[in-house]
């Protein structure tokens, strides 16, 4: 239990972390490549967004059909 307690103090970066790890990016990337390594990180969200939105519909549907296979199982008499 002491061990998992020590671990909470380091929750989140604070502004001045976010300001070192920028300038470590910056320079092991160069000025130039950030636009390009930002845009593929964009494109990469879209994408997962909308294969999340796929998956939301693929599961809607099938429970959908499930749910109607049902009702017509319990019609039947």
């Amino acid at each position: 239990m002491l061990i998992f307690n020590s671990f909470a103090f380091f929750g989140l970066p604070g502004g001045s972390e976010w300001f070192l790890v920028f300038l470590v990016i910056l320079l092991l990337f160069g000025g130039a490549k950030i636009p390009q390594l930002m845009r593929g990180v964009g494109r990469g969200m879209g994408e997962l967004q909308k294969g999340l939105e796929e998956g939301k519909r693929a599961l809607n549907t099938s429970v959908a059909e499930a749910e109607e296979e049902a009702a017509k199982k319990s019609a039947q008499p």
